[in-house]
């Protein structure tokens, strides 16, 4: 199945009623909207969220906390995970997101010293711990940072 085979089951939807085209349709002059007010003028009505003047929830409910928008996610793997690959091979970002070992690359990729390295690789990331460090180069191995 795909999204272009996907339709709405017989008798599920119908079409908007046709409003303001007479009064014999029943939606004519007022159109639904009623006599007077707020509501029925063009452009009427209130913004969003908007509680009639009593104070909104929006307003009400305590703020926490700030969010840094200089914050840099990074995209993070463990020393184990880099034993899929062959011995002597450089491993970069782009090798790590084609082979699937990182869902995606953010603002880089850090290296943590989960688990243990058995192959000799030259590991090129934008950060390191430094117990993936001491593991790589145990393994005979590059920790390079970009």
């Amino acid at each position: 199945m795909k999204l272009h085979e996907i339709h709405a089951p017989a008798g599920s939807s119908r079409a908007p009623k046709r409003k303001g085209r007479g009064t014999a349709t029943g939606q004519g002059k007022t159109a639904g909207r009623g006599m007077n007010g707020q509501n029925s003028r063009s452009g009427g009505g209130t913004r969003l969220g908007f509680e009639g003047g009593q104070m909104p929830l929006y307003r009400r409910i305590p703020k926490r906390g700030f969010t840094n928008i200089w914050r840099k996610e990074y995209s993070i793997l463990n020393v184990d995970d880099l034993n899929n690959f062959d011995e002597g091979s450089v491993v970069t970002p782009e090798i790590l997101l084609a082979s699937g070992v990182i869902g995606k690359r953010g603002d880089g990729v850090k290296v943590l010293g989960d688990g243990e390295l058995k192959k000799k690789l030259t590991v090129q990331a934008h950060k390191f711990s430094e117990s993936a460090v001491k593991k790589i180069e145990a393994a005979g191995g590059k920790a390079e940072v970009i």
